[in-house]
């Protein structure tokens, strides 16, 4: 299922109109016509905003996970914290994606690189 279907159910089930939703959220009812259909993709900040609204995770709305209700196991949350994007099998075992498209692997070492040289920034 689409996030713009799910977008769609989980508005309708709680009886909310476009306008409605939009108006929670922050958008043009434009905009959120166009995820509903699937015509556009609801940035980070808008998936963060609906999942809230909804009680669903952000997995649910993206198609990660079938149940709104699933939820990570405390097991696989201590798994998630410490992975280390560096390490050559992760990089080579999950699909990175930006925009749709998978990245490269020398795509992942540059956007490695990035956050590191971020960081030392801060310092």
């Amino acid at each position: 299922m689409s996030t713009g279907i799910r977008i769609a159910e989980l508005r309708e089930g709680k009886g909310w109109t476009q306008e409605e939703l939009a108006e929670l959220l922050g958008i043009t009812r434009a905009a959120l016509s166009h995820y509903e259909k699937d015509r556009r993709k609801p940035d980070f900040e808008t998936l963060t905003k609906l999942a809230d609204h909804f009680g669903v995770s952000i997995d649910y709305l993206v198609g990660r996970l079938s149940s709104p209700n699933a939820q990570a196991t405390q097991e696989v949350l201590m798994f998630a914290d410490g992975l280390e994007l560096s390490d050559e099998e992760l990089l080579k075992k999950f699909r990175l994606t930006v925009d749709g498209r998978e990245l490269t692997e020398e795509e992942a070492r540059r956007f490695i690189a990035f956050v590191r040289a971020e960081r030392s920034m801060r310092l």
